[in-house]
């Protein structure tokens, strides 16, 4: 939802999902929904033959048989998939020279400019799980490398804004900072790398600067815009503050996600179980938009507080979410178009499946997976319903596919 003429504001706020991504990042972001490129015409889809290997299919869950869920028969050969969009990822999206990356595969769209950050915080969550994936091998040094010319230390503390420092001074977004820090600790968790705790808690000071009491609590989403608070910007608030606790051990890191937790489920839950997009700063007024992150951040929190609290009524919000989320957004056998999003959805689903053991409730993930893979690329294996490819589609089925090929 970067900055965005009313005309395509008014054209995009009426789809159900997030608008497709494409060409490049338009002006400016609005407050509702988010929308960060502008929508392509659609190429005609590719089907592609999966991998002949065959395995048993888990059981269907409740409420999937005559949405679309189909029993998969045969076992998605994720590895390839992961090694064809990297490959893509480095040949057509990174300038080896700047040690930076082009936000689309196409030089009039990219404007001869590097992308903005957004995208790269997708790359860096999916290097983290290609790390977790292939240990011993190094993906996160050069996302990060990349990142570091984001760096803003303006006042009134540092952070990452949203295009290259050197191409030009940009706002700073909480939840594009948010994103990095979620990344980071997730890798910290696995490496025990001190730089990665410490841009984390770097990030989480920043995040402060962008709280108060405004309609109760919550983060804003841009600094200095005062217009709304957002989900996109309080569920992976919570999130970096839980991950903190965990590492830290610091109760001021878990008394922030609680707090914040608690605001977002009081204002932004809807009545099917999944979250709206934002509160409207003055007027209150609830923007209705639905989308499949949101639910993804606030699922995950509620997983993640039940590990650390063992208190059942934020499982209990968990499920709630999950099952919200599968009958709102999945239709006609796949999610809403926008790949990202729907990726922080696949971590709440994956959070909560380490807890339940329940891989049938995964099915309708590995469905949507199947469907981009079979219908939604170009000859060279680029993915995206767009005529024009970009960095943030790949960055997500990356991140996908390689949770994907964990599960057990």
């Amino acid at each position: 939802m970067k900055k965005i003429s009313l005309l395509m504001v008014l054209g995009c706020a009426m789809a159900f999902s997030a608008v497709a991504l494409s060409s490049f990042r338009a002006a400016s972001r609005v407050d509702s929904p988010r929308v960060r490129y502008a929508a392509r015409p659609s190429l005609p889809t590719v089907k592609r033959v999966r991998s002949t290997t065959t395995t048993m299919s888990p059981p269907l869950s409740a409420g999937e048989r005559g949405r679309g869920v189909s029993r998969i028969a045969q076992a998605p050969n994720y590895r390839e998939r992961i090694s064809f969009i990297h490959k893509n990822i480095y040949q057509t999206f990174y300038d080896k020279g700047a040690n930076l990356y082009l936000e689309t595969n196409n030089v009039e769209a990219n404007k001869g400019n590097h992308s903005f950050l957004w995208p790269l915080t997708a790359l860096l969550q999916a290097a983290n799980e290609l790390e977790a994936l292939e240990p011993g091998k190094e993906y996160i040094a050069p996302v990060m490398k990349a990142i570091q010319q984001y760096y803003s230390d303006r006042a009134p503390s540092p952070a990452y804004q949203a295009m290259v420092v050197k191409e030009k001074v940009d706002a700073r977004f909480y939840d594009d900072n948010e994103w990095i820090a979620i990344a980071l600790m997730d890798a910290y968790a696995r490496t025990h790398k001190k730089e990665y705790l410490e841009t984390s808690k770097l990030i989480y000071r920043f995040l402060l600067t962008g709280r108060d009491q405004v309609a109760g609590g919550g983060f804003y989403w841009e600094e200095g815009n005062l217009k709304g608070k957002n989900t996109c910007s309080n569920g992976p608030g919570v999130l970096v503050a839980l991950r903190l606790y965990q590492a830290t051990k610091d109760k001021a890191y878990l008394d922030t996600a609680i707090s914040v937790y608690n605001w977002t489920k009081k204002n932004l839950l809807s009545p099917k179980g999944v979250y709206y997009d934002n509160i409207r700063l003055p007027s209150l007024k609830i923007d209705s938009a639905l989308y499949t992150y949101n639910a993804g951040t606030m699922l995950q929190s509620g997983v993640i507080l039940y590990n650390i609290t063992h208190e059942k009524k934020y499982l209990t919000d968990a499920v709630n979410v999950a099952n919200g989320a599968e009958k709102v957004f999945f239709r006609n056998g796949k999610l809403p178009g926008n790949y990202w999003f729907n990726a922080v959805l696949v971590r709440g689903y994956i959070e909560l499946y380490k807890v339940e053991k329940n891989k049938a409730r995964l099915n309708f993930i590995i469905a949507d997976a199947e469907h981009v893979w079979n219908n939604e690329k170009d000859t060279q294996n680029l993915l995206g319903k767009q005529k024009i490819k970009s960095l943030i589609d790949q960055s997500a089925m990356l991140e996908t596919y390689a949770r994907l090929a964990v599960l057990k």
